[in-house]
C-alpha cells in the first residue's frame, strides 16, 4: 500500500523535485569525469553517484551510473550510521572501500558520502564511488588474478572521516596515499570524489531550502515506495512456478576450475525469491562475491528484463527476497578475496537470464561475453621517468535478442563503462595500439547472431614494463539460446619478434613485456538466438560483405545438420 504520506505531496511538486534531484546526481557524476585524472574515470566512466535518506536507502543514482555500485553505495551508509550514529555532523566526509566492514565490493572502489543536515536533523547523503586504478596490494593494479585473501588486494579502508565539520582529516589523507600506487593520480581522483560530495551536498540543500525539510523527507519516502510498488507490479507480469539455471565460471586463477552458480527462482503474485542454494563455496580466487555485489547483479538483471525503465534505488531491494548461504561463492565472508568480482556479478546476470528465458522468450538474450576482460600495464614512464598504471577493462559481444542481432565490442550489464580510445592511452602511456578491431566469427550463429569480441594489441615503447591479464569465457563459451549457437572464447596471447605466438593462461600475472613483443587479447563473443537455419539469405550476404564472418564460418554454422540442434547446455538448463 501506497504511503499515506505521499497523499500529502502534490505530484506536479514531486515530479519536479524528483527530476532536480536525478540533475543533482548527474551534476555529479560529471563533476567527477571531468576532474579526476585518471584514464579510468575521465575517458571509461568507471565511477556512479547517488543520494540517499536518512536510513541510508538509495532514493536517486545517476543516469550513467554503473549497477553494479548500487548496493555498494547504501552499504555504505548503513555502515555509516550503524558505525557513527549520532556523532554525524555537518561537514562530515566519510569514505571506505573494504567489502567485509564498510560495505564496498571490492577495494579498488573507494566510497565517499556526505551527510545532509536541516539545523541538526539529518536528512540524508551524498554518496559517491570511483575505481582507482591502484590501492596497493600484492599487483599493480590491484586487480590481478589469483591473489587469495583480501589483505593481498590492496589498502583496506573502514568507514572513516577524511572530513571531519568541514576540515580535511590530513593525517588520514596522508596514510592512504602512502599506502597506494602513483599518490599523486590518487589524489586528483580523491579531489574529485571530494569535490562533488560538497557539490553535491549544496545541490540538495537548495532544493531543501525551496521545498523544506519535511518535504524532501516525503519525496525520498515516495520516490522509493513507487519504485517497489512499480516492480512488484512488474513481479505479476511474470508467471507463477518455480525456474532454475545454472552456470560456471571458467577458474579462479588459484587452481580451482569449473566453479558453479546454482539458481532458483520461485515466483508467486508480486513475491519472488532468487535461491542461490548449491553454489559452490567460496574461492582461494578473488572471484568472489560480496552480498550487496549478488544484490546489485541479481537486481539489474530482473529491472532488465521485466522494466528497463524502473529507478534505480532502494525500492527494487524492497521488492524481492534472495537466499545466498554465506560462505558460498555469491555471499562470501571474511578473509575471501574479491578483485575480479564484477566478472562473478556477469555470470550471476547470465544465469538469471538463462532460468527466466523460457518465460520470458521476447525479452531474453543469449549469453553474453560475461567477462570484464580486464588488462593491466605498469612500468616507468621513459618520457618522464614516472611510474604509470594503465587499467582497463574490455567490453566484448552482447547476446542476440528475439528481434535483432547482439552488439558488437560492449560493455554489457552490470557495467556502463566505455573502451579507453587508442588516442588517449597512446597519449597517457608510453604503449602503443598496433591493433583494434573485432574478433572475426566470435558471435555465435543464429537466426539472429551474437555479438562480436574485441581484439587489442599493445606494445610498449621504449621500455619494459608488466602484464597481468584476467579473462572469463575463455574456457566456457557464452552459450546460444532457443538454438543458437554459443559465442567463441576470449584469449590471451604474447607474440615476439623471431619466436611467434605464445599463448597465456586465462589469469595471468607479472609478465614482463619488451618492445620486440606485443599483447594480443581478444575478448569473447556472445551466444545467438534462435536457430540458424532460419537466418535470411540476404542477411549471411550481409554478413560476408562485412567481413565480420568468413565464408567458412558461414559455410561450417548455416548449411551442417547441427543448426539445428538447441546450444543452450542441457545440463544448465535445470540443475
Amino acid at each position: 500500500m501506497t504511503d499515506a504520506r505521499e497523499s500529502q505531496l502534490d505530484p506536479i511538486a514531486l515530479e519536479i523535485t524528483w527530476n532536480g534531484l536525478k540533475s543533482v546526481a548527474d551534476e555529479c557524476f560529471l563533476t567527477i569525469m571531468r576532474s579526476a585524472f585518471s584514464t579510468n574515470i575521465k575517458e571509461r566512466h568507471d565511477h556512479s553517484t547517488a543520494i540517499a535518506d536518512a536510513s541510508g536507502r538509495l532514493v536517486v543514482q545517476a543516469e550513467n551510473a554503473l549497477p553494479i555500485h548500487l548496493a555498494s553505495m547504501a552499504g555504505l551508509m548503513k555502515y555509516i550510521l550503524n558505525q557513527y550514529g549520532d556523532t554525524l555532523a555537518p561537514g562530515d566526509i566519510f569514505i571506505g572501500n573494504d567489502p567485509h566492514v564498510a560495505g564496498g565490493t571490492h577495494l579498488p572502489d573507494i566510497n565517499l558520502a556526505a551527510p545532509i543536515f536541516d539545523g541538526e536533523r539529518l536528512i540524508g547523503f551524498v554518496a559517491n564511488i570511483v575505481h582507482h586504478a591502484d590501492v596497493g596490494g600484492a599487483a599493480v593494479g590491484s586487480m590481478s588474478g589469483g591473489l587469495d585473501e583480501i589483505y593481498k588486494e590492496g589498502l583496506r579502508i573502514p568507514i572513516v572521516r577524511l572530513y571531519c565539520k568541514g576540515e580535511l582529516v590530513e593525517d588520514m589523507q596522508r596514510l592512504l596515499l602512502l599506502n597506494m600506487r602513483l599518490p599523486e593520480e590518487r589524489l586528483g581522483d580523491l579531489n574529485a570524489q571530494i569535490a562533488a560530495a560538497h557539490l553535491g551536498r549544496r545541490r540538495v540543500e537548495e532544493i531543501m531550502g525551496n521545498i523544506g525539510a519535511d518535504a524532501m523527507t516525503r519525496t525520498f519516502n515516495s520516490i522509493i515506495e513507487r519504485t517497489r510498488i512499480r516492480m512488484r507490479a512488474a513481479i505479476t507480469t511474470l508467471p507463477d512456478g518455480e525456474y532454475a539455471f545454472s552456470d560456471v565460471m571458467d577458474d579462479d586463477g588459484a587452481g580451482t576450475e569449473d566453479i558453479l552458480i546454482n539458481l532458483v527462482i520461485r515466483k508467486s503474485g508480486e513475491a519472488i525469491v532468487f535461491d542461490f542454494t548449491g553454489t559452490d563455496p567460496q574461492m582461494v580466487g578473488n572471484f568472489n562475491c560480496t552480498f550487496n555485489a549478488t544484490q546489485s547483479a541479481v537486481c539489474f538483471a530482473l529491472k532488465a528484463l521485466l522494466d528497463p525503465e524502473v529507478p534505480n534505488n532502494h525500492g527494487i531491494f524492497d521488492a524481492i527476497e534472495i537466499t545466498a548461504p554465506e560462505g558460498t561463492l555469491v555471499n562470501c565472508v571474511f578473509p575471501a578475496a574479491v578483485a575480479m568480482r564484477a566478472n562473478t556479478c556477469q555470470r550471476i546476470v547470465d544465469v538469471v537470464i538463462g532460468a527466466l528465458a523460457e518465460a520470458l522468450p521476447e525479452r531474453v538474450i543469449g549469453a553474453t561475453n560475461g567477462a570484464n576482460t580486464s588488462a593491466v600495464f605498469a612500468g616507468t614512464d621513459p618520457r618522464s621517468g614516472k611510474q604509470y598504471v594503465y587499467l582497463e577493462t574490455l567490453g566484448g559481444g552482447m547476446g542476440a535478442r528475439a528481434t535483432h542481432d547482439g552488439k558488437d565490442g560492449v560493455q554489457v550489464n552490470i557495467t556502463n563503462t566505455s573502451n579507453l580510445p587508442v588516442e588517449a592511452i597512446e597519449q597517457e602511456y608510453p604503449l602503443r595500439v598496433e591493433s583494434y578491431a573485432l574478433v572475426e566469427d566470435s558471435g555465435g550463429a543464429g537466426r539472429h547472431r551474437g555479438g562480436l569480441g574485441i581484439r587489442r594489441i599493445l606494445r610498449p615503447v621504449g621500455h619494459t614494463c608488466e602484464f597481468n591479464g584476467v579473462g572469463e569465457r575463455f574456457r566456457n563459451r557464452p552459450w546460444g539460446i532457443f538454438g543458437g549457437q554459443p559465442g567463441a572464447a576470449g584469449a590471451f596471447a604474447i607474440e615476439t619478434e623471431g619466436q611467434g605466438r605464445q599463448s597465456l593462461p586465462p589469469k595471468v600475472s607479472n609478465i614482463k613485456l619488451t618492445p620486440a613483443s606485443h599483447v594480443v587479447i581478444e575478448t569473447p563473443g556472445a551466444g545467438g538466438y534462435g536457430a540458424p537455419a532460419d537466418r535470411s539469405a540476404k542477411e549471411l550476404e550481409d554478413d560476408a560483405r562485412s567481413g565480420k564472418f568468413t565464408q567458412d564460418f558461414i559455410d561450417r554454422n548455416y548449411t551442417c545438420e547441427k543448426t539445428n540442434r538447441n546450444c543452450m547446455p542441457p545440463a544448465r538448463r535445470k540443475p
